[in-house]
Formats: C-alpha cells, structure tokens, sequence
C-alpha cells in the first residue's frame, strides 16, 4: 500500500488519530456545500413571505451556519481548529414548489481544507430552517447534504 492509499486518520493499532499538518505549507482553500430541505408548499410560501411565526427565518439560520463553521472542529472529533476567512450562507427556492436550497461556502488560508465546515454551515442552517418552521410543518425533511466544490491543498480542485 503505497503512501496515498493509506488511512490518514488511523494509527499502526488501528485506532483513531488526529492527522499531524503541521508539515504541510498554509494555502488558500475553499468549499462549497448544499442541503436541501423539502417542506410543503404552503410553508415555502410561509418562509418566502418572512410571515414566519418565530421571526426571521433566513436571518437566523444564517447566523446559525456561520456559526457552525466556526465550531466544526468541536463539533467533528478528528478535525482541526481553522482560522477561517470567510463564511457564506445563501438560500434559495428550488425550481419546484417543495424543495428550498441552502448554500453554504467557507474560506482559509491554512494547511487543511473547510470541506467539513461548508458541510457544517450548510446542515445547521437547514436545521435551523427546520427548527424556526416545525411548528407549521413537522413533515420537512433534510433529503441531501453533498459538497459541491473544493479548491486548494494537495487534492487540487474538486467539483461535483
């Protein structure tokens, strides 16, 4: 097994490790991910409006994200702590009329990438969107959280 088909996050005993990046140069990186909520029509509209009994939906999970990517590596056992640079957290309603797209992309310049934290930022925006919308529709559901794209670090440029 050569040096890239080795599993980095495990010790010779096979137990759990947290990679050592101390080695490795700092380097712009970038990743973008997405969760897709789907809702009934009615609660779309609801969320569209701003009429949502608990306030400022979007304005919230958007804070919500923002938050979580600060606190992946908390969150996530084996990663680390990164300065992150910047964070984005955007929604937008789906070409139907069920499903509402979240958005989430985060920056750094470091030694490991932010794919765990875009993920992060995008999961705990849907369930806040979820938390600030269950009173009118307990039927939502979280249905797809995938990375889009990640630029930066020694994998080079990914996209789905």
């Amino acid at each position: 097994m050569d040096r890239d088909d080795k599993l980095t996050h495990l010790d010779r005993d096979g137990q759990a490790r947290m990679v050592d990046v101390g080695g490795k140069n700092k380097t712009t990186r970038e990743a973008r991910a997405r969760a897709t909520l789907r809702m009934k029509p009615e609660t779309r509209r609801v969320l569209l409006s701003g009429e949502v009994p608990k306030g400022d939906a979007l304005a919230t999970a958007r804070i919500a994200g923002i938050q979580a990517a600060k606190r992946t590596s908390e969150l996530i056992p084996l990663c680390h702590p990164l300065a992150i640079t910047g964070c984005d957290v955007e929604f937008h309603p789906a070409d139907d009329d069920q499903r509402f797209i979240v958005e989430a992309s985060v920056r750094c310049a470091d030694r490991t990438g932010v794919e765990m934290e875009a993920l992060t930022a995008a999961t705990v925006a849907a369930l806040t969107l979820y938390d600030m919308l269950k009173a009118i529709d307990r039927g939502m559901a979280i249905e797809e959280v995938v990375l889009l794209e990640k630029q930066g670090g020694r994998s080079g440029h990914y996209r789905r």
